[in-house]
């Protein structure tokens, strides 16, 4: 791919096969991390775990793929998307049926490592292919749509899983998430496009160099970064909170799941397309102000009922997902297409190390006590409030850097250093 080319210009037709292969992708990956956050509570009573050893189940799928990231970030533009996506999706798909045989906690732990390595590749080429074919000034929108895989797996995805592991037990999730993922490689072997995105004369070393020693690219990845840690600290005891301090049945977690995933479906594509017609940074800044007052006030709900339960998981969801569209398109604005591959999967490998960070610390101020009742979850609504407004902060530094990754309709690229340039 030469160097100077922003985008490959698809079909329209083929456009959206290859938006809704990728949304089917970024389905799987997204609900093999988020069928963990439903599962605790049972995951909790069948493995006698204590809510920070739970934390940390969750967390290693972060840090895997945070390292697998960073690596990565060495390499992934040697190689065309396709041949990439397939490949590291493959990993993904075995180790999800790794953890659905996995006979204990520890094994299940060795299981989710792996997924995580493969899945934080997976879901950076994904965003990678998103900036190679579809031009800035629709960005937002194709973000949104594929992002729109975050509600689809909680409608869907959650209830299907937990009314499984309600019959069947917490393996068998995972048995589906694996047999998906062997159906989207096959659809995504016949659909995704061969895209000449390989850089000629790649060199790792000067590559990495590029990707980070750019001020650009360093506020962009900040962003990234911060952008996941509000919802990081909050969503791993969010359906466990729900039982234990809201009154919510296991059985009724499904109801709640799937009025929020479908109320954040239908907002999605409305951000969307204001994240491609208004100055991003503001989109950004009001809904995170609704995003605090939506944490804070979850975060201390008492015993409720499954009606006003429900109300609120909508809200949190249309304000958590409705912050990614205007800032992912920020970051994959800000990098220049010769550098998108690595860029997007060191973007990934800090997004990932974030979230694993964000769950640890919310085990560190979550306990429970001998009623079952989870204690200090109120002050985590305050930190993930802290966390929102320094993703506007760090938003705001990068608009002020580079201008165009905030305007719509913006086909100017970033100035980035070339290789000679960045290993002189």
């Amino acid at each position: 791919m030469p160097a100077t080319v922003d985008h490959h210009a698809l079909p329209k037709g083929r456009e959206t096969a290859t938006l809704l292969t990728l949304g089917t992708v970024q389905f799987t990956h997204v609900l093999d991390f988020m069928i963990m956050m439903p599962l605790g509570a049972q995951l909790m009573r069948v493995f006698d775990l204590t809510p920070a050893q739970f934390t940390h189940l969750v967390a290693c799928y972060g840090l895997a793929a945070a390292v697998s990231g960073f690596i990565g970030g060495f390499f992934m533009d040697r190689f065309d998307r396709k041949k990439a996506l397939l490949f590291t999706y493959t990993g993904f798909g075995l180790a999800t049926l790794a953890c659905g045989l996995a006979p204990n906690h520890h094994w299940l732990l060795v299981a989710r490592l792996v997924a995580g390595a493969f899945g934080g590749l997976s879901g950076s080429l994904v965003s990678a292919m998103i900036g190679d074919i579809i031009p800035p000034e629709r960005r937002g929108r194709a973000t949104s749509f594929v992002m729109s895989a975050f509600p689809v797996a909680s409608v869907l995805g959650v209830p299907a899983g937990l009314i499984l592991a309600g019959k069947f037990g917490w393996h068998a999730p995972f048995f589906l998430l694996a047999a998906c993922s062997a159906a989207n490689f096959a659809l995504a072997a016949l659909v995704l496009p061969h895209l000449r995105t390989a850089v000629l004369d790649h060199q790792p070393i000067r590559q990495m160099r590029a990707i980070l020693s750019d001020g650009i690219h360093q506020r962009a990845l900040a962003l990234g970064a911060v952008l996941i840690m509000g919802g990081g600290c909050l969503i791993p005891f969010l359906a466990p909170s729900m039982v234990a301090n809201m009154g919510i049945s296991e059985t009724q977690l499904p109801i709640a799941y799937a009025v929020g995933g479908v109320c954040a479906f239908i907002s999605m594509p409305l951000v969307g397309w204001l994240s491609d017609h208004m100055d991003r940074f503001r989109l950004l800044l009001w809904i995170s102000v609704a995003a605090s007052v939506v944490a804070i006030v979850m975060t201390r709900l008492g015993v409720s009922s499954l009606a006003f339960v429900s109300v609120m998981m909508a809200l949190f969801m249309v304000t958590m997902s409705g912050r990614f569209a205007p800032a992912m398109t920020m970051v994959t604005n800000a990098v220049e297409a010769r550098y998108r591959g690595g860029f997007m999967a060191v973007n990934a490998a800090l997004q990932q190390a974030a979230s694993a960070f964000a769950n640890v610390l919310a085990g560190v101020f979550v306990t429970s006590d001998a009623s079952g009742h989870l204690l200090g979850y109120p002050v985590l609504g305050y930190v993930a409030v802290g966390f929102f407004a320094a993703t506007v902060l760090v938003a705001a530094g990068l608009r002020r850097a580079a201008p165009h990754v905030a305007l719509p309709g913006q086909r100017i690229l970033p100035l980035v250093p070339s290789p000679a340039k960045a290993a002189a």
